[in-house]
């Protein structure tokens, strides 16, 4: 891969399993979906969040995340828009009814819908546009004859490593869907619990700096 410029590509597998075992949104997201709703609307989530990594890599590669990182104005604006879309997803759980989610009604829009939060909650977090910038050039010289490629190579790198580990994550989560459906009111206040930690996430997101 000397053509590429990627150097340490071992380390660099290492450092994405790493990643990848520590827990963040994106894990609690997955074990959510696919405990609320089954374990295709999991793996819809582990691949719409895993999506979102895509959209990363390509950012940084044409430079775009570091528009995030030089314009505090575009960082601000991406950021309260990430927080204000997880703090709707939470306020909705949060007050979810308990037979809101039955299978009848999840059938077709659940792995739509999963999808799609999980894909918009990665894409609208500029800390993790902001990581993919500073990570991935670490392990390419840019002097070499194609750096771009050898980001690309990297990050899809990250996105196999990341997919699978998710949908591991999310069979582990269908695991619990059918004790679920036969107990409503743990489903109830799963909802609660998971709602509350949204909204964590949320007004985590919007405190933060790019510092």
């Amino acid at each position: 891969m000397t053509w590429l410029g990627i150097q340490h590509f071992s380390a660099f597998v290492l450092a994405c399993i790493a990643l990848n075992l520590t827990p963040g949104l994106d894990t609690f997201y997955v074990l959510t979906r696919s405990g609320r709703e089954g374990r295709a609307v999991g793996v819809a989530a582990a691949l719409g969040t895993n999506a979102g990594n895509i959209v990363h890599t390509l950012a940084a590669t044409l430079g775009i995340s570091a528009i995030l990182m030089a314009s505090s104005l575009a960082f601000a604006a991406l950021k309260y828009l990430g927080a204000a879309y997880l703090l709707w997803i939470g306020l909705r759980m949060l007050f979810a009814r308990a037979g809101e989610h039955q299978p009848s009604k999840t059938i077709g829009k659940g792995v739509a819908a999963s999808f799609r939060q999980g894909l918009l909650t990665n894409v609208l977090n500029p800390k993790v546009a902001m990581f993919f910038l500073a990570f991935l050039p670490q392990f390419v010289s840019m002097e070499a004859a194609h750096p771009q490629l050898g980001m690309m190579v990297l990050g899809l790198t990250l996105l196999c490593t990341g997919t699978t580990w998710s949908l591991v994550l999310a069979l582990l989560g269908g695991k619990f869907h059918h004790l679920l459906q036969t107990r409503p009111r743990v489903r109830q206040w799963m909802d609660r619990a998971c709602g509350t930690v949204l909204l964590g996430f949320g007004l985590k997101l919007a405190l933060q700096t790019k510092q």
